[in-house]
């Protein structure tokens, strides 16, 4: 668990306008640095190889340049559109985060600058021969970034924003998630799987939203000072109010439970990083679009069940962990939760069509298959409640025959070794 400064470094380190400002101040520096360095080149050099063509190609950077960059956000803005009516806007901030788009935009906007400080220091005087030599190599070094940035959007746009790449960084997201909290399944604390002391004092939050981000060592090293035991009531992805409890402990004096808060980052939304929930969430928005009457794609939603099969894969019984934080004690992410966060929105939506169902069954069974200790019980509950779904739905008594024989596999599997399930 990173602490708080660190995580607020990340996202402010994932904004494209932060590449965009450094790439356009090294472009700065490159411009003027020729001014700097001409007075160590031979006087001649600049008239035997002939630099006077640079000014002629700047501006054709500077023109250009603009009218790409311009080009680009626009080619992003569509493709945030389109992600939002084909799979889910929880996605959005996934390909905001992309970095080859973040790089070819900050690459454009270094060039442009780079072209403008340039034009602007020749038209100024302040190089001579050896400075626009100087300054005609940098030139043809930033076309060549130019060049190169523009071959790697034209690659990237033939994926960027399309439905199965967006469904790829959702996966790949909730799956780095999910394996981030299986090696730290209690985020470092003690496991908590009762309810707190009844002695304890609830810490309630003083703003409603998302919990994003817990500092742990923050939290440990105020349980350490009062010598007391915290008891975390709120994860990454518990939405809080004003009445709802952050954390109990015995004896939370006003300056401790102040501090106490201040360990908890608390937003609008919620974040990928430390939320396994919210990818499967995610991912299973964009399977309900799919069984939408608008967009009527259960191929996509097919696609999709087998994209949590690999998520969830992931996840293991939470075993005894490091403790690094001994006064803390932290309540464990459910696999019921996971269950029913990734499966019942797609048994009730998709509860007409036969593919779908069958899918779905499958999918249940080769997870109870593959972790009949972490998943069996879960799985089963979810299977029983997607035939029922499929039943009310008015299938066919020969489909509703083939979905039961299948909830009877996963009813009957309640622990051994894992098995290979085919899908």
């Amino acid at each position: 668990m990173i602490g708080r400064f660190r995580w607020n470094l990340q996202l402010v380190l994932r904004k494209v306008w932060v590449r965009a400002l450094a790439y356009g101040l090294l472009g700065i520096v490159t411009a003027l640095a020729a001014g700097a360095v001409h007075p160590f080149l031979p006087a001649d050099l600049g008239a035997r190889i002939g630099a006077d063509a640079v000014d002629q190609i700047l501006g054709i950077i500077a023109s250009s340049m603009l009218a790409v960059t311009t080009f680009s956000l626009s080619i992003m803005v569509t493709a945030f559109g389109g992600v939002t009516t084909t799979a889910t806007p929880r996605a959005i901030e996934l390909l905001k985060q992309d970095a080859t788009t973040q790089k070819v935009l900050a690459t454009f906007i270094g060039a442009f600058l780079f072209a403008l400080v340039g034009i602007v220091a020749l038209k100024t005087g302040v190089y001579g021969d050896r400075g626009r030599l100087v300054l005609f190599v940098a030139t043809i070094a930033v076309l060549s970034a130019v060049v190169l940035a523009l071959l790697r959007w034209i690659a990237h746009l033939m994926d960027f924003g399309r439905l199965s790449d967006t469904l790829g960084r959702v996966e790949a997201a909730a799956t780095a998630a999910l394996r981030s909290r299986m090696a730290m399944p209690y985020l470092g604390g003690h496991p908590l799987r009762g309810a707190p002391p009844v002695t304890s004092t609830p810490l309630l939050a003083h703003t409603t939203g998302y919990v994003q981000h817990i500092d742990m060592a923050q939290l440990s090293a105020l349980a350490d000072i009062a010598g007391r035991e915290m008891y975390l009531a709120a994860l990454p992805g518990t939405f809080v109010h004003p009445a709802a409890p952050l954390l109990h402990m015995a004896g939370l004096e006003d300056d401790l439970a102040d501090k106490a808060r201040a360990a908890f980052s608390i937003g609008e939304g919620r974040t990928y990083d430390q939320d396994p929930r919210f990818g499967v969430i995610a991912l299973t928005e964009a399977a309900s679009r799919a069984l939408s009457p608008a967009v009527n794609d259960p191929g996509t939603a097919i696609e999709v069940i087998g994209r949590l099969v690999r998520v969830l894969s992931e996840w293991t019984d939470p075993a005894e962990a490091d403790v690094l934080w001994p006064r803390l004690h932290v309540p464990p992410i459910r696999s019921d939760d996971l269950i029913e966060d990734a499966f019942r929105p797609i048994a009730r939506d998709g509860a007409s069509l036969i593919e779908v169902q069958m899918r779905l069954q499958k999918a249940l069974l080769a997870l109870a298959e593959m972790a009949p200790q972490v998943f069996a019980t879960q799985t089963a509950r979810a299977s029983a409640d997607a035939l029922a779904r499929a039943t009310a739905a008015g299938l066919l008594p020969d489909e509703i025959a083939a979905l039961r024989a299948l909830s009877d596999r996963v009813a009957t599997l309640t622990g051994g070794q894992p098995r290979r399930a085919t899908l």
